[in-house]
C-alpha cells in the first residue's frame, strides 16, 4: 500500500516503508499530534518520536518488541501527555532538546544538541536545534543512503509555514533562519517532511514560499 501519512485520530497507522526502516505515523489527543515509531529493519530495534497522548494507543503500536528510546521534541505538553506512562511499560532511554528539557516533566536521559546523533539499531538520526518555537526544539534527520532525506519536524515546519511563535518577532525570525538554513540549506527538495500535526509534506513544496513567510511574518 501506498504511504500518504494522512491519519487521523483513533484510526489505524499509516506505515512508510524504506529500505533499512519502517516509520508508522498515528494521530493521537485532542489536539491531533502525530507520533512516530521508527523501526531498524536489521534489527527489529524501535524508537518513538513524541509519546503525545493517548499511551495505550502508542504502547500498541510499539508491541512486544518494546522500544529502546523516546525522543521529545520540544517541551510542550501536547507533545509528551503519554511519556511518564510509555515510558513506565517500555523503560525506554528518554532524549530530549537540552533546552527544553527541564520543561517536560519526566527526566531527560539524554540531553539533545544541534548534531548530535540518535541511533535506532543500524539506522543514525541527526539532531538540528531550531530555535523559536521553543528554546530547545529539535528536528530529527534520517538521510537514507538508498534514497533522499527524512525529516521529522516536531512544531518547527508544517505544510505552508514554520511553527507558531506567537507573535514573537524575535522568535520568528529565529525559528525562520534555523529553518532556512539547518534544513533547506542543507536537504534537497526530495525530503520527505513528518510534522507534529497534520499532513506530511517536502521540502521542495515549501521551498518556494520562504520569501513569503518572511514577508508575512508567521
Amino acid at each position: 500500500m501506498t504511504y500518504t501519512g494522512a491519519v487521523k485520530v483513533g484510526g489505524p497507522a499509516d506505515v512508510h516503508e524504506l529500505a533499512d526502516l519502517m516509520i508508522s505515523k498515528v494521530a493521537v489527543g485532542p489536539m491531533n499530534n502525530n507520533a512516530y515509531l521508527l523501526r531498524c529493519r536489521a534489527t527489529g530495534a524501535q524508537l518513538l518520536i513524541d509519546a503525545a497522548a493517548e499511551a495505550d494507543t502508542l504502547i500498541g503500536l510499539i508491541g512486544d518488541d518494546g522500544i529502546e528510546s523516546v525522543v521529545t521534541t520540544h517541551r510542550h505538553g501536547d507533545h509528551w501527555g503519554a511519556l511518564a506512562e510509555v515510558v513506565e511499560s517500555t523503560g525506554a532511554r528518554t532524549y530530549a532538546g537540552a533546552l527544553d528539557a527541564e520543561g517536560i516533566p519526566v527526566a531527560t536521559d539524554v540531553p539533545v544538541r544541534d548534531g548530535d546523533t540518535i541511533t535506532v539499531g543500524r539506522v543514525e538520526l541527526t539532531a538540528r536545534h531550531l530555535v523559536g518555537h521553543t528554546p530547545g526544539s529539535i528536528a530529527l534527520v534520517y538521510d537514507d543512503p538508498h534514497g533522499h532525506p527524512h525529516v521529522f519536524t516536531g512544531d518547527c515546519l508544517f505544510p505552508g509555514g514554520v511553527g507558531n511563535t506567537h507573535g514573537d518577532a524575535k522568535a520568528f525570525t529565529s525559528l525562520l533562519d534555523d529553518v532556512e538554513t539547518k534544513l533547506f540549506g542543507e536537504l534537497p527538495d526530495e525530503t520527505w517532511v513528518y510534522p507534529g500535526h497534520g499532513n506530511d509534506t517536502m521540502l521542495g513544496a515549501e521551498r518556494p514560499h520562504l520569501a513569503e513567510w518572511r514577508e508575512r511574518g508567521w
